[in-house]
């Protein structure tokens, strides 16, 4: 531990900056985690289940289990389902509104996301320019020394200067690979609410085109029942 600390010491300014990194992107990893775990589903309210109510046309059951939910799948088609209740809003307006919700929702899933890729690509950095400042110092040592120079002072200032190059991969590399793993994450929720908004504008749209062709044949009856009037 005596040993560590000393590391830790002589490592200077680099080094505290490094566990500071470290120390930051593990609190912003917890974050991350801790949200995705609140924007879990409930249980029987998933949204495959609700989709699966709005295209049984159980459009109230769909509209009761979306509601209050802090899952961002949910909540959209919740929000979607309201727009289209209102009747107030074409079915363009209520795509429009519903697209700019979808751009809110994951851009809270990519918050924090940002602050680890830089902590992901600065960490090697750091530790190579507290390589280099290292071995300047080594050098300058060794020409102050002259002819009297000590190989073993010479190699420990080495390995120390290399010490931060360690620290700062060994800091990178968990780091891009928490960030990779919560993009993909955050890319699959993105095409889960594209693929969600999709099936219930293809519902509507569909419900429409139904409701159109019914009042298509009784236009026509209506026009072969009235009598044509012949010239005088």
């Amino acid at each position: 531990m005596e040993n560590a600390i000393a590391l830790f010491i002589q490592g200077g300014v680099v080094i505290w900056l490094l566990c500071a990194f470290s120390i930051a992107a593990t609190t912003l990893f917890l974050q991350k985690l801790w949200q995705f775990w609140q924007l879990r589903t409930l249980p029987g309210a998933t949204p495959e289940r609700v989709l699966q109510h709005l295209e049984n046309g159980e459009r109230s059951q769909a509209l009761i289990l979306s509601k209050g939910q802090r899952n961002p799948r949910a909540r959209l088609i919740a929000q979607t389902l309201g727009l289209f209740e209102r009747q107030t809003l074409s079915a363009d307006k209520v795509r429009t509104e519903s697209l700019r919700l979808a751009r809110v929702e994951i851009s809270k899933l990519n918050s924090f996301l940002r602050p680890l890729e830089v902590i992901a690509t600065l960490a090697p950095l750091l530790g190579l320019l507290g390589t280099v400042m290292g071995m300047i110092e080594a050098f300058k040592a060794m020409e102050a020394a002259g002819t009297q120079v000590n190989p073993a002072v010479l190699s420990g200032g080495i390995w120390q200067a290399l010490l931060t190059t360690a620290l700062g991969l060994a800091v990178a590399i968990p780091v891009s690979l928490a960030h990779s793993w919560l993009e993909r994450k955050v890319e699959v929720q993105a095409g889960d609410i594209q693929n969600d908004l999709d099936r219930v504008f293809t519902w509507f749209a569909e419900k429409d085109s139904r409701k159109t062709a019914a009042k298509e044949p009784v236009k026509a009856g209506e026009a072969k029942s009235k009598p044509s009037q012949q010239p005088a």
